[in-house]
């Protein structure tokens, strides 16, 4: 794989969405989407390993990386990100393309793979279902929490200076998935040098879960509008382990199920051993799957 090609930046009314490209930029398009609080920096490890003959163009979402913070008083949503999406991809002038995503990335991918479903060939989801529905009894709660959180994050003032290590720990503490070498990847994206140290400049309002609040039927009915190939990429002991554990067990097997149901031989799942960044991680052990996938060359793979 050729180098880093170059830092891209699309306008938007409040800044700018950044990005990282990689590969001739005439080459097949795919989009490559982070999961949450993460940045594009996610995927330094595996797009080296992907045919190099394609067009990665890796993300930033609003809030992430080295994208613009929202103006302020604005709540980010994952509709939000939906439109991220269709802001670059018609920028690029991207007609036909696929989108490589992990976790909250694929529910992003989802929703915007089902409204553009014209637009996307292949829909690759890393330990991801593409959807992340809301039990109906909790919508209340869960609107009520997110409200309360974001009062509280409107009266914070500056952010916390840490020392690269105590950063680096910080991270750590917050998803233990990672390790120190790919931790440290994706604070270089996600971290800058202030006096004293350095601070997150993710906007602290992405830490608020602020999902479609969707029932599991709409997501149902929702998937059905995609007409691409969806191939899911499972961790054994990261979301996919949630099935064995009985952890959102109901939701995941619906979900499943659904794509099973609506897209037939469109979809595939494959489960490989690691946790829930093992794209990062361990990229190999997922890198020949998805290359065969975009390639659209038959593999052998274990259904979930």
């Amino acid at each position: 794989m050729s180098a880093l090609l170059k830092e891209l930046q699309f306008k938007v009314p409040w800044g700018h969405l950044a990005a990282k490209a990689w590969g001739p930029s005439e080459g097949r398009p795919v989009l490559c989407l982070h999961g949450w609080l993460d940045n594009a920096n996610t995927f330094d490890r595996l797009i080296p390993l992907l045919p190099q003959e394609n067009h990665y163009v890796a993300l930033d979402f609003s809030g992430h990386g080295q994208s613009s913070h929202l103006p302020q008083g604005i709540r980010y949503q994952h509709l939000d990100y939906v439109t991220d999406i269709h802001r670059v991809v018609t920028t690029l002038g991207w007609r036909k393309f696929s989108i490589v995503a992990h976790s909250m990335g694929g529910v992003v991918a989802g929703l915007f793979t089902a409204a553009f479903p014209e637009s996307v060939k292949h829909l690759v989801l890393l330990d991801s279902y593409g959807f992340f529905p809301v039990h109906s009894d909790l919508l209340i709660s869960n609107l009520k929490k997110a409200m309360v959180h974001y009062s509280r994050l409107e009266g914070v003032k500056g952010s916390k200076v840490y020392t690269e290590e105590g950063a680096l720990q910080r991270l750590l503490d917050g998803n233990p998935s990672l390790n120190t070498e790919t931790a440290k990847i994706l604070l270089q994206r996600g971290t800058k040098s202030v006096p004293g140290g350095v601070i997150f400049i993710r906007d602290i309002r992405v830490t608020v879960n602020n999902s479609a609040p969707l029932s599991i039927e709409q997501c149902l009915q929702i998937m059905k509008a995609i007409q691409g190939e969806v191939h899911v990429i499972m961790a054994n002991e990261g979301v996919a382990a949630d099935l064995m554990r009985g952890v959102y067990t109901d939701m995941g097997q619906a979900l499943l199920h659904g794509f099973k149901e609506s897209l037939k031989e469109r979809f595939q799942s494959t489960v490989v051993d690691g946790n829930h960044f093992v794209h990062l991680n361990e990229p190999e052990k997922i890198a020949q799957i998805i290359s065969d996938y975009l390639s659209d060359r038959p593999f052998i793979h274990s259904q979930l």
